[in-house]
């Protein structure tokens, strides 16, 4: 699954992908360079550390991506 946020400095959104199934955990970051990540709990600590509401167009973005992978961390325990 994946969820996009519109950034601000770019025409490339943040891709945030996460797919438990497969074990992909990765963050496609604005520059299209990225970050990839063992578990979902990694990924979900790294977005709330190193991005913030105001790279965004909307900062009901980041919350709703925050939520996003919030959700799917519950469901996997």
């Amino acid at each position: 699954m994946d969820f996009e946020l519109e950034a601000l400095d770019s025409e490339s959104p943040v891709v945030v992908t996460i797919d438990p199934e497969n074990g992909i955990y990765t963050i496609r970051k604005s520059d299209t360079s990225g970050e990839v990540f063992n578990t979902a709990e990694e990924l979900h600590a790294w977005y709330k550390t190193h991005l913030n509401p105001m790279l965004f167009s909307s900062q009901t973005e980041y919350a709703q991506g925050l939520a996003w992978m919030e959700n799917i961390i519950a469901r996997e325990l």
